[in-house]
């Protein structure tokens, strides 16, 4: 399984928060499942700049009620979503990149620690091996 590692709270926001594009200064041609692995790193401009994106286009909702940055999962697995097509425009709110992987079926897990990479990378198989347990597969 492809895995892309996203710094918090954006991963957060695919697997909970209806995020559909994953803006990147790259493109891909894969399409299929890939787990989001939240990335370890996280300061506090990254979180001011993710607060003044969700106020300004008006995303906030349920997804956010009682949750803190604290709260959030860093350095593992944290869900699946399918990874539809890659764009250079879109309408989504979300979109703001070069390039946008649009996403869909944000599927959760319970997290699972792992390593992770720049770009597109491969799970390690014993990994890889608890999430496809995670989904039922």
């Amino acid at each position: 399984m492809k895995a892309l590692s996203i710094r918090q709270p954006w991963a957060f926001s695919i697997i909970h928060g209806g995020k559909d594009i994953e803006n990147r200064s790259w493109s891909t041609r894969y399409r299929g499942e890939l787990a989001v692995h939240a990335a370890k790193g996280l300061t506090e401009d990254e979180i001011d700049a993710w607060k003044l994106f969700i106020d300004f286009h008006d995303l906030r909702g349920d997804w956010l009620t009682g949750k803190t940055i604290g709260d959030l999962y860093r350095g593992g697995i944290i869900g699946v979503v399918d990874l539809l097509d890659c764009v250079e425009r879109s309408s989504s709110r979300w979109f703001s990149g070069d390039y946008g992987f649009v996403l869909a079926n944000p599927r959760p897990i319970e997290p699972v620690p792992c390593k992770g990479r720049l770009g597109l990378f491969d799970l390690p198989a014993d990994v890889a091996a608890i999430v496809d347990a995670s989904l039922g597969a």
